[in-house]
């Protein structure tokens, strides 16, 4: 008796954590979501090499004083970018873009806060699932390391180009959408709902769907970096082409992929076809497969999803990517993602039938 009484107050004090937790977690994915559209922001408006110092700790503190903000400036004064793109440009408007990536910069150190200290609470008082404290630290120390990527791709503008690399920001983006996956998985596993029963065949078609959606992901996040998306500003056709001449004009060839404006345009362009076409025919199929309605109700969302985010992603290339359509497609691309992620959890709950 005693036994089944301390069974009967665990399991609502346990449900209690884990709605404490599931909350914070989503609370934490909000924030990772504002993250990369104020990236996105950051990018689209030149912002990103304004601040050319990394101080993790003082870093957070803006310039306060005069003498400050003509210190940040000078040190801005001393990097390509102003020199060949922005000589001549006003404190003023320095100011303008600086602000942009200081809050890009704080809004990661607020991340960081607003992770641990709820992670050590919550481990520290016992509240946390066995193992998932373990899987949580996964998750800070891959932050800690973004922090570190988002230097490593910054310091690459500051000396011999004007830019950050492509390859750098892909890398950093990437790592964002991961975070993301990430804490929306593992809130989703704190759910109080069980999943429904899925088999290996419904988890392939969601892991792929994932998987071609973070693709698409790392495709974009190219394009972003060779500001591809302000050329070949017609659709369907690529300035009059189906298939445009140069897709392999760099050399060595697999160059191109990474380093061509036209190809990887072109790439971001055909895998989208891929990712529509195959949300198309997962939906499809769990349909006939009778699969469990949350899934089914699940995989026809993402696919509306997909539909306009391809739409969004085409008007902001035929308007030549102004700001507001820019972080409504990066936005729009983390919710897709976020849905994928979703029906892919949704779909895990695998029985023996194949």
């Amino acid at each position: 008796m005693a036994s089944l009484t301390q069974d009967t107050l665990a399991r609502p004090a346990q449900h209690d954590a884990d709605f404490a937790v599931r909350l914070w977690l989503w609370c934490v994915a909000a924030l990772v979501f504002a993250m990369i559209v104020v990236g996105g922001a950051t990018r689209l408006t030149d912002s990103g090499l304004s601040i050319t110092e990394w101080k993790p700790i003082m870093g957070a503190i803006p310039p306060l004083s005069d003498a400050d903000w003509h210190d940040a400036f000078t040190k801005y004064k001393q990097i390509p970018e102003y020199h060949i793109v922005n000589k001549g440009m006003s404190l003023e408007a320095f100011k303008s873009i600086f602000w942009w990536e200081w809050a890009h910069r704080f809004l990661g150190r607020f991340i960081g806060l607003a992770f641990a200290l709820p992670f050590a609470f919550f481990w520290a008082t016992g509240r946390l699932r066995d193992g998932f404290a373990k899987k949580l630290a996964l998750v800070l120390a891959l932050g800690a390391v973004q922090g570190g990527i988002g230097w490593y791709m910054v310091s690459s503008g500051l000396v011999d180009r004007v830019d950050v690399s492509q390859y750098r920001l892909a890398l950093h983006l990437s790592v964002a959408f991961l975070i993301l996956a990430a804490l929306v998985w593992l809130a989703l596993s704190l759910s109080p709902h069980q999943r429904p029963v899925a088999t290996k065949a419904q988890r392939v078609l969601a892991g792929h769907m994932a998987g071609f959606v973070f693709v698409q992901v790392v495709l974009g996040a190219f394009v972003a970096g060779l500001k591809a998306g302000l050329a070949y500003n017609t659709w369907p056709d690529m300035n009059g082409d189906l298939i445009p001449p140069g897709l392999f004009a760099h050399t060595p060839w697999w160059a191109n992929f990474f380093e061509s404006i036209t190809l990887t345009q072109f790439n971001h362009r055909l895998m989208a076809y891929v990712v529509l076409a195959f949300a198309v025919v997962n939906l499809v199929l769990l349909v006939r497969m009778a699969a469990d309605r949350r899934i089914v109700t699940s995989a026809a969302i993402l696919l509306a999803a997909i539909v306009a985010q391809a739409a969004i992603g085409i008007w902001t290339l035929l308007a030549a990517v102004p700001l507001h359509l820019g972080l409504a497609h990066q936005g729009g691309a983390a919710i897709v993602f976020a849905l994928a992620t979703y029906l892919w959890w949704l779909s895990s709950n695998v029985t023996r039938s194949p």
